[in-house]
C-alpha cells in the first residue's frame, strides 16, 4: 500500500520526477488517482539514487509524510541522477519501525520497494522466513512484510539468479504461501529496472528525450504512458522494455 517509481535515463534533478509533474509522487502522497487500497501515503517516504561512477546507491528516508519534510525540496532540486527509485508509504500495520520500514530498502547495488501487502502477515510467511539463513533474518531493516519479501528476493539475487527469474520466483512463492497478497515489487541496480504487476497498478513511460519510468501511476497526462497488465513482469534497460506474463502458483 504505497506509490512508487523508478527511473533510468539521462541525468536530471530528482525534483523533475518527484516534485515537478502535476501528479508527481509528492502529490500522490495525499491524492493518488489510481490507488486501489488505502487513500493517503503519509507513513514515510524515501528516495534512492546513484551517483556517477559509484555503484552503491545513496538513500534519503524519513518516517514523516513527504510534504512535512521541508528540506527535501532543496535536496531534490540540486541532486542529479540517471537512476533512482522512490516511494511514499501507507503502512500495512501502524507503527512498524518508522524510517527503517520506508522504501527503498537497499543492499549491495540494489534498491527495492514493495507496493502491496502480504495476507496473513506474519504467520503466513513464517515457513519462508524459517528457510532464510539466520544472519539474513538478523539483518532485516524492519519487522514488516516488505522487509521479509526483500530478504527472500535478495537471497536469490546473491545466489546468482537472474533478476527477472528471481523476481518471478519470489512473487510465486509468496503468493503461494499467502494467497490474495498484493505483490507489486520494484527493483533497480542503476542499470536496469524490474517490476511486477500483481494486485495493483503499474505503468511504464518512454520519456521524450530518453529514459524509462516505471511507476504505480502516471505523474502527468502524457499519452505515452502504458498500463502494464496484472500478473506481468516488466524488465527495462535504457530504451528497451520487455513484458512477460507471470504464472500463478501451483494449486
Amino acid at each position: 500500500m504505497c506509490r512508487h517509481l523508478a527511473y533510468l535515463g539521462p541525468p536530471l534533478p530528482v525534483g523533475d520526477l518527484l516534485l515537478g509533474p502535476p501528479h508527481a509522487l509528492y502529490r500522490q502522497s495525499w491524492a493518488p488517482r489510481h490507488q486501489r487500497h488505502g487513500t493517503v501515503n503519509a507513513d514515510g517516504f524515501g528516495v534512492g539514487w546513484y551517483a556517477e561512477g559509484d555503484p552503491a546507491p545513496a538513500r534519503y528516508r524519513r518516517a514523516v509524510p513527504i510534504w512535512a519534510d521541508l528540506s527535501f525540496t532543496d535536496l531534490a532540486r540540486v541532486v542529479r541522477t540517471g537512476a533512482l527509485l522512490a516511494a511514499v508509504r501507507d503502512a500495512t500495520e501502524a507503527g512498524a519501525d518508522g524510517e527503517a520500514a520506508a522504501a527503498p530498502f537497499a543492499a549491495d547495488r540494489w534498491l527495492f520497494s514493495h507496493n502491496g501487502a502480504v495476507t496473513g502477515w506474519p504467520d503466513s510467511l513464517a515457513p519462508l522466513g524459517a528457510g532464510l539463513p539466520p544472519a539474513a533474518l538478523l539483518r532485516l531493516e524492519a519487522r514488516c512484510d516488505s522487509a521479509l519479501v526483500w530478504a527472500l528476493l535478495l537471497g536469490r539475487l546473491r545466489a546468482g539468479e537472474e533478476l527477472g527469474e528471481a523476481m518471478a520466483a519470489t512473487v510465486r512463492e509468496v503468493a503461494e504461501a499467502a494467497p490474495g497478497s498484493r505483490l507489486n515489487l520494484l527493483v533497480t541496480d542503476g542499470e536496469r529496472i524490474a517490476a511486477t504487476a500483481w494486485g495493483d497498478t503499474l505503468y511504464v513511460l518512454a520519456r521524450p528525450g530518453g529514459g524509462t519510468v516505471a511507476a504505480s501511476e502516471p505523474y502527468d497526462e502524457d499519452p505515452r504512458w502504458q498500463q502494464v497488465p496484472d500478473r506481468t513482469l516488466l524488465l527495462a534497460e535504457r530504451g528497451d522494455v520487455l513484458l512477460t506474463p507471470l504464472k500463478e502458483p501451483s494449486a
